[in-house]
């Protein structure tokens, strides 16, 4: 258990990343980036901040912001919704 841990925090965030860059995606094809402009930056800003982190090779640090990236991803597509962007109903929000 305690070797699955050490793996677990020592591996590449890789499936945090491409999840992070999936939700800002899908939000900026629903429009939050008119909807939701600041949530959409803050997703922008830690996505590029895990990037650095990843390629400095302080992989919890990437993992962390990868994830903040994608939570604020998701706030900004509920805030779009919220808003009645015209994209919403035709983009999967799950």
């Amino acid at each position: 258990m305690l070797a699955f841990f050490l793996f677990s925090c020592a591996a590449a965030p890789v499936q945090q990343m491409s999840d992070a860059r999936q939700a800002i995606e899908r939000a900026r094809q629903i429009g939050a980036e008119t909807y939701a402009q600041e949530s959409m930056r803050q997703a922008q800003v830690f996505l590029e901040r895990a990037q650095q982190k990843l390629e400095m090779g302080s992989y919890r640090a990437a993992r962390e912001s990868a994830e903040l990236a994608q939570k604020r991803a998701v706030e900004a597509m509920q805030q779009a919704r919220e808003s009645g962007s015209k994209f919403v109903n035709s983009v999967d929000l799950d």
